[in-house]
């Protein structure tokens, strides 16, 4: 079987990526938890999973139909590393909602005349009307982060960004608009084995892009470029919500219920809703925690 980018991420496990990370990977079983700071040694037991699952998307079709008749507009940004599990908690999200009402934004690179205007303006035009709910994979947020560590954005508009930033958002919450942000971090032995598992599987490797590829050998400047990220864009009106997602399970419950907690809508079962598991969910300082540990 052909690997993509000509197996640039095997070649990397095997010659490149430290010998700590990648003694871990081989010496890990399939559902062991191989960040040393992860609260828990294990997955979480996917029968428990599945019923914890399955009661919260009852929680967000209530969620949904109350948006849908009450003019509601959510947006819930998901940030986080690559391979940090994504694309799998907004799946889970939207799985059972009606995609007129829930819908996905993920926008590819700025064409020619997107980069021509004020950054902050494609993304305007997919905030949620009334009665609308926007999951946006990425976000604004791509120039903090991975627009800086590639050199896609010069010092002056990324200073511009975050000067920026706090008023953008204020003026999206005080509109009426119940903005949500999420951050899933994942360990740098995690991220590599699941790029590992991406490469050899065929219905996955689409995933892969050679910013995925490249991203490998920068994890400390990715480091720096979060850290700061999530201090600048960390405020009272519109914080982070940070989850440690090296077990996808947990990190899908706690996005569920990160979205839902502060939610009044009608026919809420507050005892399935509950709150986000604090051991794998906080403010910026969860991030810190676990890059400390990882990236000194």
């Amino acid at each position: 079987m052909s690997k993509p980018f000509n197996g640039a991420i095997s070649a990397f496990f095997e010659t490149e990526a430290p010998a700590d990370i990648r003694q871990a990977i081989m010496a890990a079983d399939k559902d062991e938890i191989i960040n040393p700071t992860y609260p828990y040694p294990a997955r979480m037991d996917r029968g428990d999973y599945e019923d914890q699952l399955a009661a919260l998307q009852i929680e967000l079709v209530k969620f949904h139909a109350w948006v849908r008749d009450t003019g509601k507009r959510i947006a819930v940004v998901f940030e986080g590393r690559d391979a940090a599990g994504k694309g799998g908690c907004i799946a889970r999200v939207r799985q059972n909602l009606n995609p007129r009402v829930a819908g996905i934004v993920a926008l590819s690179k700025p064409t020619e005349r997107e980069a021509a205007q004020w950054y902050f303006q494609r993304y305007i035009a997919h905030l949620p009307a009334k009665g609308e709910i926007r999951l946006f994979d990425r976000s604004w947020y791509n120039r903090g982060v991975v627009e800086h560590v590639f050199g896609f954005c010069t010092p002056t508009e990324r200073a511009t960004f975050f000067q920026q930033l706090p008023d953008f958002e204020r003026m999206i919450v005080d509109d009426g608009i119940v903005l949500t942000k999420i951050w899933l971090n994942v360990g740098r032995a995690e991220q590599l084995r699941r790029f590992l598992q991406r490469e050899g599987d065929l219905l996955k490797q689409w995933k892969l892009s050679a910013i995925d590829v490249d991203g490998l050998k920068l994890w400390h400047k990715y480091s720096a470029a979060i850290a700061e990220t999530l201090q600048r864009g960390h405020s009272a009106h519109a914080p982070w919500t940070v989850i440690r997602s090296d077990d996808k399970r947990r990190a899908r419950l706690a996005v569920i219920r990160a979205i839902l907690a502060d939610m009044d809508y009608d026919g809420k079962d507050r005892d399935v809703v509950g709150r986000p598991d604090p051991a794998i969910c906080g403010g910026p300082e969860i991030w810190t925690d676990t890059a400390t540990a990882e990236v000194a």
